[in-house]
């Protein structure tokens, strides 16, 4: 079993940054591709960022790219994800998944989600 856990969510200004962490235990980090994804109210689940285990592939949401950058430090057992450029609509709750079943979007463990709020 590998236990998810997000941080770093907030409230923030549109166009503001922040930056949430994602720690993965209970297994050897460095062997699971790591993915980020949002929910908004109402809304579907919506896939924004992929990382493979050794950071060498990356893959993005067209609604992000660009502003939202995926990373990791194995050494840490730690993913990130830089959000820059924040607007109101990326108001949601982001999760972190580990264990990629399909690439990049399908993952077989998932944390409890950290709430982002952006104000305009």
């Amino acid at each position: 079993q590998v236990q998810v856990v997000e941080s770093g969510g907030g409230l923030v200004q549109s166009g503001g940054s922040l930056r949430l962490s994602c720690t993965a235990s209970g297994r050897t980090f460095s062997l699971y591709s790591m993915g980020w994804f949002r929910q908004a109210p109402g809304k579907e689940r919506e896939f924004l960022a992929a990382i493979t285990t050794v950071g060498v592939n990356t893959a993005y949401a067209d609604s992000v790219e660009g502003r939202f950058t995926v990373s990791r430090d194995n050494a840490k057992n730690t993913v990130y994800l830089q959000m820059n450029s924040l607007k109101p609509e990326d108001t949601a709750l982001y999760y972190c998944a580990a264990g990629s079943l399909t690439w990049p979007k399908e993952f077989r463990y998932w944390g409890q989600g950290t709430q982002v709020t952006v104000s305009s």
